[in-house]
C-alpha cells in the first residue's frame, strides 16, 4: 500500500487469543497501549473486544503521520510486548496499515467500498453537524469575544466536528451501514 508520509496512519491488528488467557491478554493490552501512548505522534487507540467464543481483537493505533507509527512499529519496547504476548495468541500478529480517512470504511479483511457510497455515508454525517455544531456553540461564541472572530470561530468549529466525525461518528456509522456499504 502506497502511504502519505503527512497523513494520519492507522495501525491494525488482529489478535485472535485462547479463552483461557483473556484477562491475561487484558493486562497486556493496558501496558501496551500506555507504552504506545508515549510515542510521538499518537493520535489514540480504540480496541474492539470479541464479541463471541471466537476471542477475535481487533486493536486500532491512529499515529499523525507514518514516521512516527513507523517508530512505534519497529521500537524495542514493542518487540518486548509482542514477544511476551505471542504464547497466548493463536496465529501469531495480524497487521495492517491504512493512511487517510480509508479505516473509517474499510474493516480488516475487507475490500474498501464504492467511493461514492463512502461520499454518501461521509456527507450525510458532516452535514447535520455543520449544522448543529455552530448552533451549539452560539451562545459560547457570542459569550466570549475573542470567539467571535470568524478564523477562530471557525477553527473551533471545524475542530469539533473533525473530532466528532473521527473518534465518535464514524467508526459507529459505519458499522450500522455496513450491509449496504460492503453490497
Amino acid at each position: 500500500m502506497a502511504v502519505n508520509p503527512d497523513d494520519i496512519v492507522t495501525f491494525i491488528i488482529q489478535h485472535k487469543v485462547h479463552s483461557s488467557h483473556r484477562e491475561q491478554y487484558e493486562e497486556w493490552l493496558r501496558d501496551v497501549g500506555r507504552e504506545a501512548e508515549r510515542y510521538p505522534g499518537h493520535l489514540g487507540t480504540n480496541v474492539i473486544r470479541p464479541l463471541d467464543a471466537h476471542g477475535q481483537y481487533t486493536i486500532i493505533i491512529r499515529f499523525d503521520q507514518y514516521d512516527h507509527l513507523q517508530a512505534w512499529v519497529e521500537s524495542d519496547i514493542r518487540r518486548k510486548y509482542i514477544r511476551k504476548v505471542e504464547p497466548i495468541l493463536e496465529g501469531g500478529d495480524r497487521i495492517e496499515i491504512k493512511s487517510g480517512l480509508d479505516f473509517w470504511f474499510t474493516p480488516p479483511g475487507v475490500r474498501a467500498p464504492n467511493r461514492f457510497k463512502q461520499f454518501l455515508i461521509t456527507f450525510s454525517a458532516i452535514y447535520p453537524l455543520t449544522l448543529l455544531v455552530p448552533a451549539g456553540l452560539a451562545p459560547l461564541i457570542d459569550a466570549v469575544p475573542l470567539l467571535g472572530n470568524l478564523f477562530i470561530s471557525r477553527f473551533l468549529v471545524a475542530g469539533i466536528i473533525v473530532w466528532l466525525m473521527v473518534y465518535v461518528i464514524m467508526p459507529r456509522y459505519a458499522r450500522a451501514v455496513a450491509d449496504w456499504l460492503y453490497r
